[in-house]
């Protein structure tokens, strides 16, 4: 039964993901808004749905630290998983935009939480200060979005001439963007529900399944949206949503989930001394891949993957604090980051080809 629940949420999410890609795009057409501000926003909130769902429930049922894990798990998850599969899919040019803003200010959401979290917990007052910045980052977005250039503009009124004509109509697009959504969260239901199952027979804490099945769960819209947007090309959109979902989920999911909880959000002392900083860690990754000719190749995008299936084996091993925990350790301090950090100072440092990007 776990398993047609499972692979239930999964079709849901697939749907849903294509029709809210679909709407996104012909609305930013529509009204001459660039889809990476429609991934920014509209998309990114409406994948990051299931994680304000999941971590506002938990909250009221007293389970903060599930709310919590969901959240720095989800935005792990984000970028190592879903940018990772989706590179590897059709590698994914970076908006220069994405760069010089977005990437920065996902860096200094996950910087404030963490100073937010050094006292045990993320206050009421600090929450509802996170839900503020979030309010004024989506004015911001819209406002910039209303002062691109006649270019700009005429590009995108010349590609709606040129689109099909069914959903050409606002009303349309927004009934499609509200369909996928509820897709996306009701399928995202539905595969937590068969993983929360899964991770209860196991055995593992409220912490280790918010970081790990409901992170990865709550996270699958973002996966089915850049996945689908990749492959329609509209990758603005598909980057766009990952790093506008990081920021909301911190802004948006944690600063509510604060103020629902009412007393804020006690962190735990795991999540402090390990989590909190694979997140920011990430973050900052983002930049030099990202500027590693402004595009994220293939073997990039492995990287990334490679790298989350070992921060969640290196979890699930602590958690069960296996015999295996200590090398598995060892091999990643000694060996692989140091190795990663090579690679990437010499992508950096790799002389541009004549198309502006770097050799792969």
């Amino acid at each position: 039964m776990q398993f047609l629940i499972f692979f239930g949420g999964l079709l849901a999410l697939i749907v849903g993901a294509e029709l809210l890609v679909r709407g996104a795009a012909r609305l930013a057409l529509s009204f001459g808004i660039a889809p990476l501000v429609v991934g920014l926003t509209i998309v990114a909130l409406g994948t990051s749905a299931p994680e304000i769902a999941v971590s506002v429930g938990a909250a009221l049922d007293g389970r903060t630290d599930l709310a919590v894990g969901n959240v720095i798990g989800s935005n792990i998850f984000n970028v190592l998983f879903t940018l990772g599969l989706a590179a590897l899919i059709s590698p994914l040019v970076v908006n220069a935009r994405i760069i010089r803003q977005e990437v920065p200010i996902m860096i200094g959401a996950s910087l404030l939480l963490l100073a937010f979290a050094l006292d045990g917990q993320v206050g009421f007052w600090e929450s509802g200060f996170l839900l503020f910045l979030l309010l004024a980052y989506t004015v911001f977005l819209i406002l910039q979005s209303r002062g691109e250039s006649p270019a700009t503009r005429d590009k995108y009124e010349h590609e709606l001439a040129h689109a099909s004509r069914w959903d050409a109509h606002w009303a349309v697009q927004l009934m499609l963007i509200g369909v996928g959504m509820v897709l996306l969260v009701f399928g995202a239901q539905l595969l937590v529900t068969a993983a929360v199952a899964f991770a209860k027979a196991v055995g593992v804490s409220d912490l280790v399944i918010g970081l790990t099945i409901v992170a990865a769960g709550t996270s699958l819209p973002e996966v089915a949206t850049s996945i689908m947007a990749a492959i329609r090309k509209e990758r603005d959109i598909a980057i766009g949503n990952v790093i506008g979902s990081n920021i909301f989920n911190i802004l948006g999911c944690l600063g509510l989930t604060g103020l629902v909880a009412g007393d804020g959000l006690p962190i735990a002392a795991g999540v402090l001394n390990f989590d909190i900083w694979v997140m920011l860690a990430v973050a900052f990754a983002c930049l030099p891949v990202f500027l590693s000719g402004h595009k994220i190749a293939r073997w990039e995008g492995g990287v990334f993957l490679a790298y989350y299936i070992s921060y969640a084996t290196y979890v699930v091993l602590s958690a069960k604090q296996h015999a295996a925990l200590p090398t598995f350790g060892t091999a990643m301090l000694s060996f692989v980051l140091p190795l990663t950090v090579a690679t990437l100072v010499v992508v950096m440092l790799r002389p541009a080809q004549p198309d502006g990007t770097r050799g792969s």
